[in-house]
């Protein structure tokens, strides 16, 4: 079969499409013959590569995918094969204290699919039948795909993380990221004032379009901090969603509100950054760490997804062989929402 792969880590010049043998699935999993898939920035730090990350080579890349069951592994009688399906990207290997709390995420034995196992940018791809959902007729491959990873995060980190309610304000930095378009949707959704910063003026226009009421272009405005208090009528907004990290991360202490929050979901421009400490003491912020969710997560903001609530956006849509091309897309910051390959 076709996959999107990397046999050692590095940059874009180490990934390609390649033909790899087609997996079998093991006990209590599912053969998902796949129909869409999304990319992610974790696509790129999974093929950059950190200390201590071992994988099998060559890696199969891709947390969000959608498709058909095509064969069933032994022990499996709750699905059927040809079932439409979208796939909760994170998987719990073994039950344990946070699990039984509902905490999937925080787990030590917690993965994502295409992270530390083979992913979905391929033609075929083996997943737990504990993560399936069957997709309704009228949602397509695309928007499932595309909605899966990016909805759990997001609504876990606003609405169980830091437990946003109406009337509250919330700054999402980089409104054209696959998180934070969700994210300023589900802000909305729980009636919050919603802020936002992007690179150009088109995406000024598509973060309003999804809900923002304020929008900051950051290449125009470089203190954007300064113009997100003014336009708070000086008080700083109740949450900040940072999910760039380095360049972004003294601004956001300057931008939140006292007694605010700053949800810290990723860091697309680097990990280390530095912290004056008198910030959080003297205006008493919290910061909170938010990662994926739980299947209830998952199933609790998909059928939200699955109604018309909320909606993926997607940038495009191009074939899985110019997965390397779709790659170069999401790495560059060009695209506003989510790329999806389609084998």
């Amino acid at each position: 079969m076709k996959a999107l792969v990397f046999f050692e880590h590095g940059g874009l010049d180490r990934l390609r499409v390649a033909e790899v043998p087609r997996p079998e699935p093991g006990p209590g999993q599912v053969l998902l013959e796949v129909k869409a898939s999304a990319l992610n920035h974790l696509d790129i730090w999974v093929r950059r590569g950190w200390p201590g990350l071992k994988l099998d080579m060559p890696h199969i890349l891709g947390a969000d995918g959608a498709g058909l069951v095509a064969a069933l592994g032994e022990g499996v009688s709750s699905i059927e094969l040809g079932t439409r399906c979208a796939v909760d990207p994170g998987v719990s290997r073994y039950p344990d204290d946070y699990t039984r709390r509902g905490l999937d995420s925080v787990s030590p034995d917690y993965y994502i699919i295409g992270e530390h196992a083979p992913g979905f940018h391929a033609e075929y791809a083996v997943v737990p039948a504990a993560n399936l959902l069957p997709l309704p007729e009228h949602v397509d491959f695309a928007t499932a795909a595309a909605a899966s990873l990016v909805f759990l995060t997001a609504w876990r980190m606003l609405i169980h993380r830091a437990r946003i309610q109406a009337g509250e304000s919330v700054l999402v930095l980089g409104a054209g990221g696959g998180v934070n378009t969700a994210a300023i949707q589900i802000a909305k959704f729980a009636g919050c004032t919603v802020f936002a910063t992007t690179s150009s003026q088109d995406k000024v226009l598509k973060a309003r379009q999804l809900g923002a009421d304020e929008v900051v272009n950051y290449q125009d405005d470089p203190e954007w901090s300064k113009s997100i208090y003014k336009l708070s009528n000086k008080r700083g907004v109740d949450v900040v969603v940072d999910n760039v990290g380095q360049a972004t991360w003294t601004d956001s202490l300057r931008a939140v509100a006292r007694g605010g929050r700053i949800l810290t979901v990723g860091n697309t421009s680097g990990p280390v950054a530095q912290t004056d400490i008198r910030f959080i003491f003297g205006k008493q912020i919290s910061i909170i760490g938010s990662t994926m969710g739980s299947h209830q997560d998952y199933r609790d903001v998909m059928a939200l997804v699955f109604n018309g609530t909320f909606r993926p956006v997607i940038d495009r849509a191009m074939p899985l062989v110019h997965g390397v091309e779709a790659m170069k897309i999401l790495e560059g910051g060009e695209q506003f929402g989510k790329v999806v390959l389609e084998p």
